[in-house]
């Protein structure tokens, strides 16, 4: 379940994944012993996962758009940014979402879960292309 992470104090983190231009995913352990994993970038307000899985699919949908900002976007809302880089973005960035799941988003669609796998390897794919080219113009 994504949440904005500012309440819990961590007692423990490390990162859990680090990429390029200042954003990563860290694995942070709370006071009361629960493990999430929250997503940084500069100018994001930052927000937190469950599982890495989902942390990780939060920031290929990040670099696969080129950044975005959810605040003012509401609770249920989706940043415009996303909703204009086409289905197969727009698909995986639900699936960072509370009770969305590949069926879930199967159906809304009318396709096979399998399909929507589909979506979320090219969002990976095209974000690895977009980390691999910023490195190459000297972005770190």
């Amino acid at each position: 379940m994504p949440h904005t992470d500012t309440a819990d104090a961590p007692t423990d983190s490390s990162t859990y994944r680090e990429y390029i231009l200042g954003v990563r995913v860290v694995e942070r352990t709370t006071a009361d012993g629960d493990v999430c994993y929250r997503f940084e970038a500069p100018d994001h307000e930052g927000i937190a996962f469950e599982d890495p899985e989902t942390a990780t699919l939060y920031a290929d949908v990040y670099f696969d758009v080129n950044g975005f900002q959810e605040a003012g976007t509401g609770e249920r809302g989706v940043p415009p940014t996303v909703i204009q880089a086409g289905r197969d973005t727009l698909v995986a960035y639900l699936l960072t979402q509370d009770g969305i799941d590949a069926y879930w988003a199967a159906s809304f669609y009318g396709v096979k879960p399998e399909k929507i796998e589909r979506y979320v390897s090219r969002v990976r794919k095209r974000s690895e292309s977009v980390r691999e080219g910023a490195k190459e113009q000297g972005h770190a």
